[in-house]
């Protein structure tokens, strides 16, 4: 390590993606003197760690920061991943936010006999007052260990396919059915290979009903500021699509343009994928999660005497098909010409370079409340729920910052307090 003097500034945000852009944002029309780290370019993740064909899930009115609209998306379309990242390069450049790009925060310590952390990067070290770690919640792709590399089978996570001409010949298994499986299972039937899609418990709601995407709805019924996810749908995931510019995800047309539905990979033997009897329930739960919020919105409208088109055609679920009603339990992937297994089953969190005691359970998750860590001064950004439904959303993020940076701006007025009296008092002592 040099000897070079540390760099010093009064916060120190690991992380150049919507979180941290979100984060420094607040901090500069503070006035708060801060530095943003970045391993890659701004919002690397839109433009590299997707598919060619994804576009944002949400409309472009609502996925967007309130200080800034999208310059060239329709207002109720769905940007693509390279307009959403151009979003947030054009944020930085136009506020002129302090974002270092290509650097790796490599350790964070707390620095012992004076307040603050220290912040080893690759590029030198930092001393600060505050660090904000708003690395996200899509740091390390989760594959569950069930199908051996000897199967013989090609496997990759979502986040490592990009189009269907990269996957080898043959039949897919995709795992997952939350937004990222299912579009990705019907990218790959569309371009004529044979799709076999994994569904575990999910919620499913209307992309639109009667004339208001379901982004407004949860939002006029209070559901994206809620404070905790239900009681055992903690990591549901939601099967939504803007693909296509727009449509409800409906696993019976999934079927009916092919798609074999599975219950849950649960494990694999001698070339078979045994799967779980839940399909059917999975199924029924995301139905009725789909059916109640038509419900609400329903009683919403009367309630308020809105005059919005009837939409009772919604309301109208078709049979279901035969691969649900008569699920396969045992798959023999060979015999079903399957070549490649997509994992669309989430992410993990690494924060490896964050040495600070007390801010990490035993599982290596964030302790904090609303991003608030035991130890002062160290916050968390990006997490889901970390203070509501919408936290991990482009806009949820933006609220969450605001509400961190007001914390700092109140430690700093602790921290640069003195009496009236002091330096008479100091005088004094001498």
């Amino acid at each position: 390590m040099s000897n070079t003097a540390a760099e010093t500034t009064e916060v120190v945000v690991i992380g150049g993606g919507q979180a941290g852009i979100a984060m420094s944002e607040h901090l500069s029309d503070r006035g708060v003197a801060h530095i943003v780290l970045e391993k890659d370019r701004v919002a690397e993740a839109w433009r590299s760690r997707r598919w060619d064909s994804l576009v944002a899930n949400g409309p472009a009115w609502h996925d967007r920061f309130p200080t800034q609209e999208f310059a060239h998306t329709d207002p109720d379309g769905f940007a693509t991943k390279e307009e959403v990242a151009d979003y947030f390069e054009t944020l930085v450049e136009a506020k002129g936010l302090p974002v270092r790009t290509g650097v790796s925060a490599t350790s964070v310590t707390e620095n012992e006999g004076s307040r603050g952390f220290r912040v080893t990067t690759d590029a030198g070290v930092i001393d600060a007052d505050y660090v904000v770690a708003a690395t996200g919640p899509f740091q390390t792709p989760r594959i569950p260990d069930i199908i051996p590399a000897e199967a013989g089978l090609t496997q990759i996570h979502s986040n490592s396919y990009k189009h269907p001409e990269q996957l080898d010949d043959g039949g897919v298994l995709v795992v997952g059915a939350g937004s990222s499986g299912v579009q990705i299972a019907a990218e790959i039937q569309r371009s004529g290979r044979p799709v076999h899609l994994a569904v575990g418990p999910h919620d499913r709601p209307p992309r639109a009903y009667r004339n208001r995407d379901f982004c407004w709805w949860l939002g006029v019924l209070g559901k994206w500021d809620l404070v905790t996810p239900p009681a055992g749908a903690e990591h549901v995931t939601i099967a939504v699509s803007g693909a296509q510019g727009g449509h409800t995800v409906d696993f019976r047309d999934l079927a009916d343009s092919g798609i074999t539905l599975l219950g849950r990979a649960n494990a694999y033997s001698e070339g078979k994928l045994l799967i779980g009897a839940d399909l059917q329930k999975n199924i029924a739960r995301g139905d009725e999660n789909y059916l109640s919020l038509l419900r609400e919105a329903d009683e919403y409208i009367e309630r308020n005497g809105l005059d919005l088109p009837a939409e009772p055609e919604a309301h109208i679920l078709g049979p279901d098909p035969a691969c649900v009603s008569d699920p396969i339990r045992e798959l023999d992937l060979a015999a079903a010409g399957i070549r490649t297994v997509i994992w669309a089953t989430g992410f993990g969190v690494d924060y490896s370079w964050l040495d600070v005691d007390g801010v990490l359970d035993e599982r290596g998750y964030p302790v904090q409340k609303r991003g608030v860590s035991p130890v002062p001064g160290m916050y968390f950004l990006g997490l889901p729920w970390l203070s509501r439904r919408g936290s991990s959303f482009i806009w949820g993020v933006w609220h969450d910052a605001k509400y961190l940076a007001d914390q700092i701006g109140i430690q700093r007025m602790y921290r640069d307090y003195a009496p009236v009296d002091a330096p008479l008092a100091a005088a004094a002592v001498s």
